[in-house]
């Protein structure tokens, strides 16, 4: 701590007098400076108590006239002791008194200072140097006594405020060290906290990625094994069709062997009969030459033709009976010969499935019907919400990869249980339509069963009519059941529940070919519609059937249509009113009359331009959510080609 410097509070000059008085002042100088100290001295507070004057000091010059000239007299207080009193008075007749003009001067009456100061002020009072010299000094001490006073009040300020400031840096400087302490705990704690959250999360990490991996070993592995299971169902099944080839090859044959050693059974039993006879006419006959030249020529001639015959009836056998067939079925048959050579050939690609799903569960010896459960109870949970479709579908696309199933087995059983569930009345068809064409996008097969399932459930989707006619069907109830009428408890249904079903196939079949999917192929879409349409006009009859069957189509896929085709759908419209609703007027039928009124109301409140209700799902479907799998993302966008034509 460097030295400290003490300086007077006070300023150096106050009102033109310096603070260390000039010696070498004039009396008067001194005198007038005195009373002007002595007249501020008696207006300020602060002036002690001993100095405070009644009135102002009056020196006068000692050269005055007036002024007398008498000795200084001292008095001492009666309050001392007598023996001082003769002290003083032994003094006084030694020593000569030196005579001070002291009239006018003012003395303070109070007792309160202390005998030390009494003393000094009695020894300058009695001292050469005057009356103005005692008291300047008497001032110049209480002045030092004060600023002595003001430097101790200041100093112990001083040590006490240095004193307060230690102890406050020192309280600081603890605080901050308890402070720096508690940090670096908390740091240390959050270090090891951080530290053990980095383990944990290394730890973690390690566990996924040692479960990723073992994950994707058992796909690969699983992925072999379907492989292998794969190729060996594959390996088994082209073993199945080749023994199936051999087998109806050898059957052929063995066939043919048959037929022929039966004509030549029958030819030889022939000419047995026919040599019998001959023999019997020829010993019996004794009448003439001539008759029995008659009967040998007859003969003969019988046994020719019982030969020509037979050889005919063995070859032309088979023949004979399809051209029958085929004209009683030409005469009844009512269809468009593109659309017969549609069905043939999904029914023929039907009916392959067919016989390969009973040679694979005689092989496999196992029962599949699990799943066909589970399908059935997919397409049962179908709904017109986006994520319902997306799922179904999805679940379905699974089981068709299943391995442990084969997938014609599962194809089959979709395309069955997606045609049996349409005669529900709750049965959804635009969110079923949804489903077939995101599952058939990805497997084409499927398209074709389920539209062979159809086609056997109802002719009219074909489309195609068949006329009843004595000469081709042995009974009605022969005849209805060619037409799609079920037999239940040994009776043929009503008309009423058959149209039912009919138009619940149709509705169905308008709802498939109309649905739309954003990056999906419908491979059974609009032209398909357009085509059944044109060919149902074309070729079938108006009935009570075809009319029930027309209505249900144009209520489900009419508002497509005409977006698409225009001025061409309302020519169909067109065609339509005058002609097979005018047709259906001029017949005579019981439950007509309902389903004409329909019709002609479809067309002129023109309900073709209002959306069917149900037809957009709750929500867009994105193709993109709908694809089961990853490898299967690029197929939307790569479609096969439709195969099928109308023309």
């Amino acid at each position: 701590m460097g030295a400290v410097k003490l300086e007077l509070r006070c300023h150096q000059r106050i009102d033109g007098i310096a603070v260390d008085p000039d010696p070498d002042w004039k009396f008067d100088t001194l005198l007038s400076e005195l009373n002007s100290l002595e007249t501020k001295l008696n207006t300020s507070t602060k002036v002690p108590a001993p100095f405070i004057k009644a009135r102002p000091r009056d020196f006068s010059n000692e050269k005055s006239a007036n002024t007398s000239r008498r000795p200084f007299v001292m008095h001492v207080s009666d309050d001392e002791m007598e023996d001082t009193e003769s002290e003083v008075e032994e003094d006084r007749s030694l020593v000569a008194a030196k005579r001070f003009n002291c009239d006018k001067l003012y003395l303070s009456n109070s007792d309160d200072s202390d005998d030390e100061s009494d003393l000094e002020f009695q020894s300058y009072l009695m001292g050469e140097v005057g009356s103005v010299e005692g008291v300047l000094c008497e001032l110049t001490d209480e002045h030092e006594l004060d600023v002595k006073e003001e430097i101790r009040n200041r100093i112990s300020a001083l040590e006490s405020d240095l004193m307060g400031q230690s102890e406050k840096s020192s309280s600081a400087l603890t605080r901050v060290e308890r402070y720096r302490e508690a940090r670096w705990e908390m740091d240390r704690k959050l270090d090891t906290h951080y530290q053990r959250k980095i383990a944990e999360a290394l730890d973690n990490h390690l566990t996924a990625v040692q479960r990723d991996h073992e994950l994707r070993s058992q796909i690969e592995e699983r992925k072999i094994r379907s492989d292998a299971a794969y190729e060996e169902a594959k390996r088994k099944e082209k073993a199945l069709q080749e023994e199936k080839v051999r087998q109806e090859k050898a059957k052929v044959e063995s066939e043919a062997r048959l037929r022929a050693e039966e004509a030549k059974s029958a030819a030889l039993e022939a000419e047995r009969r026919e040599a019998k006879e001959a023999a019997e006419r020829e010993a019996t006959e004794t009448s003439t030459r001539a008759a029995s030249g008659v009967a040998q020529e007859e003969a003969a001639r019988s046994q020719i033709d019982a030969n020509s015959r037979t050889s005919n009836e063995s070859k032309g056998f088979a023949s004979d009976a399809a051209k029958k067939s085929q004209s009683a079925i030409g005469n009844v048959l009512r269809a468009a010969e593109s659309a017969l050579n549609l069905e043939q050939g999904r029914l023929q690609k039907f009916k392959e499935i067919d016989e390969r799903n009973q040679a694979l569960r005689l092989t496999y010896n196992k029962d599949f019907s699990s799943f066909e459960r589970h399908i059935a109870r997919l397409i049962r949970q179908i709904s017109g919400t986006k994520e319902i479709v997306s799922e179904k579908s999805h679940d379905i696309f699974k089981i068709f990869n299943d391995p442990l199933c084969p997938q014609s087995i599962s194809i089959a059983a979709f395309a069955k249980k997606v045609v049996s569930r349409c005669e529900s009345p709750e049965y959804d068809v635009f969110a079923c339509g949804h489903v077939i064409v995101l599952v058939t996008s990805q497997v084409p097969l499927a398209m074709d069963l389920l539209l062979a399932e159809l086609h056997r459930a109802c002719i009219y989707t074909v489309p195609k009519h068949i006329i009843y006619s004595k000469s081709a069907f042995k009974s009605k109830e022969a005849y209805y059941k060619a037409i799609g009428y079920k037999e239940r408890d040994g009776k043929i249904e009503s008309v009423e529940d058959y149209l039912k079903r009919l138009d619940s196939y149709m509705r169905l079949y308008g709802a498939l070919i109309q649905t739309e999917v954003e990056g999906v192929q419908n491979l059974h879409g609009l032209k398909e519609g357009w085509a059944w349409i044109a060919r149902f006009l074309n070729t079938l009859p108006a009935n009570r059937y075809t009319a029930v069957a027309l209505y249900a189509f144009l209520q489900m896929a009419g508002f497509a249509l005409f977006r698409k085709y225009k001025s061409q759908f309302m020519k169909m419209l067109s065609i339509i009113s005058n002609n097979f609703l005018e047709v259906l007027k001029a017949r005579e039928e019981s439950g007509l009359r309902a389903i004409i009124v329909e019709i002609q109301s479809y067309m002129e409140d023109k309900r073709f331009l209002k959306e069917p209700e149900g037809r957009a799902l709750r929500g867009s479907l994105l193709s993109s959510v709908l694809v089961p799998e990853q490898n299967y993302q690029q197929s939307y966008h790569h479609q096969p080609p439709n195969r099928y034509s109308y023309y």
